[in-house]
């Protein structure tokens, strides 16, 4: 009898390494998986995609390959569908706009709420913080798998008219945005006329003088010679715009762990990456310094380039910037609310 027990004990022993094996051998990848990316490869955040994309392939011995579609390619340009196309299982990966996703998942317009966000300590202070995670779980309810945090930059306004120093500037100017209607409300309130299109028919829009200016951070400058449509620029840094790193949830779980642990660590070194270019010259030295030492990269100055092609750049004093800050604080406490005072007062807490 206990010669039989032994046998048998020694039977499931066998089996079990067995199992683990053929569970292993079993992943079959398909044969390209697809990623969302709304602008094109030369901006910083394109920069970031395929630098995941790239890391992707590395660590996992080309087991999994991801190609990424510049300009929203896969959704005809329709920036805003991103986080519904992820979720459904259209588009396996996305490197994504908050902002692009606010109207869905209304817990990223914390990052919308205008002039809450003082300085990069304080996004990464939010982001790594109880605030960050409270805005993941809502992100991921949809049916998305988080990865990482990139990111677009503080966001800046040009215009092709006139210098901007006071909310009475910005009267009457027709500026191009997209996303969360908090933007409309914003713009309405300094006086200023807003227009929702995607980022595909901007340019176009700039050219025909249908709009008069835009908002975004800095890396737009150079890629699309802003300076050609637009020759003021301001600096008021009213909102920062995070990038998310994710995936589709089912498509994450179809990975074994080994897998999972090599898209998580590429989403993380890509994530650094990415949010070193948008921030180099704007942090001082340190994040420039950091794509030198660490990369081997050498960072351009966006805005030294932009006044060298004829732009006036505008830093506004500490008293101008309060003006449009009083301006906008009724948006501010109108929009609480829509976040999430939970989440608000986190991030509150987390940036002390």
């Amino acid at each position: 009898m206990n010669r039989r027990v032994i046998a048998i004990a020694l039977v499931i022993l066998m089996v079990i390494p067995a199992a683990q094996v053929f569970s292993q051998g079993s992943f079959k990848p398909k044969a390209e998986y697809t990623m969302q990316v709304n602008v094109g490869p030369l901006y910083d955040w394109g920069v970031g995609a395929q630098r995941w994309a790239d890391l992707i392939k590395e660590k996992t011995g080309g087991k999994v390959i991801v190609k990424p579609y510049f300009g929203s390619s896969l959704l005809a340009g329709k920036q805003t569908n991103w986080y519904q196309a992820v979720a459904d299982g259209a588009i396996d990966f996305a490197v994504e706009s908050t902002i692009n996703a606010s109207t869905v998942v209304p817990a990223l317009n914390l990052f919308n709420l205008p002039f809450f966000l003082p300085n990069y300590d304080a996004v990464d202070k939010i982001e790594n913080g109880k605030a960050g995670k409270m805005v993941i779980e809502q992100l991921e309810r949809g049916g998305l798998k988080f990865m990482a945090w990139g990111e677009n930059g503080y966001r800046q306004i040009t215009n092709s008219k006139r210098e901007i120093k006071s909310p009475d500037d910005m009267k009457g100017l027709k500026f191009r945005g997209v996303g969360s209607p908090i933007f409309v409300d914003m713009f309405k309130t300094l006086g200023a006329d807003i227009t929702l299109m995607s980022w595909a028919d901007a340019v176009t829009a700039f050219q025909q003088g249908v709009v008069d200016g835009q908002e975004n951070p800095k890396s737009v400058l150079t890629v699309v010679k802003i300076w050609e449509y637009h020759k003021y620029l301001t600096n008021w840094g009213y909102v920062l715009d995070p990038l998310v790193f994710v995936v589709n949830a089912r498509v994450w779980k179809s990975f074994p762990a080994d897998i999972q642990n090599a898209i998580q660590e590429a989403a993380l070194e890509a994530g650094e990456y990415e949010k070193a270019l948008a921030r180099a010259y704007l942090d001082g030295s340190k994040s420039a310094e950091k794509l030198k030492t660490k990369y081997g990269v050498i960072a351009e100055d966006a805005y030294a380039y932009a006044r060298a092609k004829g732009m006036v750049i505008t830093d506004l004093t500490p008293a101008e910037l309060q003006v449009f800050k009083d301006k906008l604080a009724p948006v501010y406490n109108n929009w609480v609310p829509k976040v999430g005072k939970a989440i608000v007062d986190a991030a509150i807490e987390d940036m002390k």
